[in-house]
């Protein structure tokens, strides 16, 4: 019997874009004493986090469950933007977390942590040089040019949960890209695009990551993730404007990221005025 996908069309019509395979995916990423509980992979979905935080409401999911989509129909980023690329041409996927010894007013910095995490797992198994934009926007770069290739999305899963999204541009070509700006790991000569060996790293990278946060009771600075994000974040030492709450914008020098995972910008004015949710443009390179 031919497998065939969502859309009716043959799940192996396009080589260069094999479908996961989700049993090997388990056999390598659940394991007694590790953190992933479950890996479900389906052909079709609106939006794996909008379906993982149902779970989670249901309580149908436990900590450590992962949700992988081939494609999303209705896939969203920060701000409510659409995110669409066509079927199996990266990696989308959202995990759910349980920080229950973390204190809650800790947990923004799990965004900026799986940021760090995706950027990691890639680096080493996709051989790209990546860098993050403030706050998780994961940057490439294809002909000199920074782009960006991928997202992360955290949304509260009723009082004790957080789902967390990922959406990771792999093989997208030029003419597929949905925004001039985007790019995609191909794009930026990655040494591998297999994208089984590229999501089990992101998801040992983020187990990682998430043990050293947690075990320190969530302070950034005690396990090496503000340290660590800083040091990846390209939007640092740029001149940025911030795009705020309200119709406001600032203007000036991006120069620390605190201890609540805030972007502090130095203005004209002499004011380091830290910022805690807006859009931010770089307005030139660093």
């Amino acid at each position: 019997m031919t497998p065939r996908d969502a859309s009716g069309d043959n799940r192996w019509s396009n080589l260069d874009r094999p479908p996961l395979n989700a049993t090997a995916l388990r056999r390598g990423l659940v394991r007694e004493g590790g953190l992933w509980s479950e890996v479900d992979v389906v052909q079709n979905t609106g939006s794996t986090n909008t379906d993982l935080v149902a779970r989670a409401a249901e309580g149908k999911a436990a900590e450590g469950a992962v949700l992988v989509a081939e494609e999303q129909s209705a896939g969203r980023g920060r701000l409510d933007r659409r995110w669409t690329a066509p079927p199996r041409s990266g990696l989308f996927f959202s995990v759910l977390l349980r920080p229950a010894e973390v204190p809650v007013d800790r947990w923004g910095w799990l965004p900026l942590l799986t940021g760090v995490a995706v950027a990691t797992g890639l680096s080493r198994a996709a051989g790209v040089d990546t860098s993050l934009k403030w706050p998780n926007d994961l940057l490439v770069t294809v002909g000199g040019e920074e782009r960006k290739a991928g997202g992360i999305l955290a949304e509260r899963a009723g009082d004790g949960g957080v789902v967390i999204g990922v959406g990771v541009n792999v093989t997208l070509r030029e003419d597929e890209l949905p925004v001039p700006q985007a790019g995609s790991l191909a794009l930026a000569d990655a040494i591998s695009t297999d994208r089984d060996p590229l999501l089990r790293a992101v998801l040992r990278s983020l187990e990682d990551w998430y043990g050293r946060w947690r075990a320190a009771g969530g302070d950034p600075g005690a396990c090496g993730l503000q340290e660590t994000y800083a040091a990846g974040c390209a939007t640092l030492g740029r001149t940025v404007r911030a795009m705020l709450p309200g119709d406001r914008s600032i203007v000036g020098e991006a120069v620390a990221v605190d201890g609540d995972g805030r972007l502090v910008i130095a203005t004209e004015e002499g004011v380091q005025e830290p910022v805690g949710a807006g859009d931010i443009v770089h307005l030139r390179p660093a």
